[in-house]
């Protein structure tokens, strides 16, 4: 019997404070830190979900809206949007605070794909999903959406000739030369 779990059950919430340490050159917070945030709590929603070990098996749309600044309360919220049979679609909401003024804006969303995998690597079936609410259903919706184009993105990819009179103008428009 197929065993579900509602979204609830699975969400996960972290906050930190970003240090100079984790800045970049120009004094803002790294792109790559946030990443890795990113990466660690899409692995405990979905380990969560699954009750499983979880790799990441894609990352879809990582959209640095706004900088977040050293000294900012970072705070980040993971949710279960979809499960196929062993894939995840966890969807993460990035936020700064500014601790003194209690200012709080939305810095990044992103969709991270992960897999539940037994002790030996093998794919491992995860529970259903219980939505509760139109919130819930709406983010389950725009994941087929989402996989869907990213099915026909690699299709329509696969399928292209590179070596068309079209790609062949583009490289042209784009001051590219080949020498192979």
């Amino acid at each position: 019997m197929t065993q579900f779990k509602h979204v609830k059950d699975s969400q996960v919430d972290i906050s930190e404070l970003m240090l100079p340490s984790h800045s970049n050159f120009n004094g803002k917070i790294h792109g790559g830190y946030v990443l890795s945030l990113m990466d660690r709590i899409a692995f405990a929603c979905a380990s969560k979900h699954s009750g499983a070990y979880c790799v990441t098996a894609s990352v879809d749309t990582v959209d640095f809206l706004k900088p977040i600044e050293i000294g900012e309360l970072v705070t980040m919220k993971a949710s279960v949007n979809y499960v196929g049979n062993s894939s995840m679609v966890i969807g993460i909401r990035v936020e700064a605070e500014n601790i003194r003024t209690g200012e709080v804006k939305h810095c990044n969303s992103s969709y991270f794909t992960m897999v539940a995998k037994t002790e030996d690597g093998k794919s491992l079936q995860v529970p259903g999903l219980i939505l509760t609410n139109e919130h819930d259903i709406r983010r389950f919706a725009k994941s087929i959406k989402r996989n869907k184009m990213k099915l026909n993105r690699k299709k329509e990819f696969h399928e292209t000739d590179f070596s068309s009179e079209e790609y062949v103008h583009l490289l042209e428009k784009y001051k590219v030369k080949i020498e192979i």
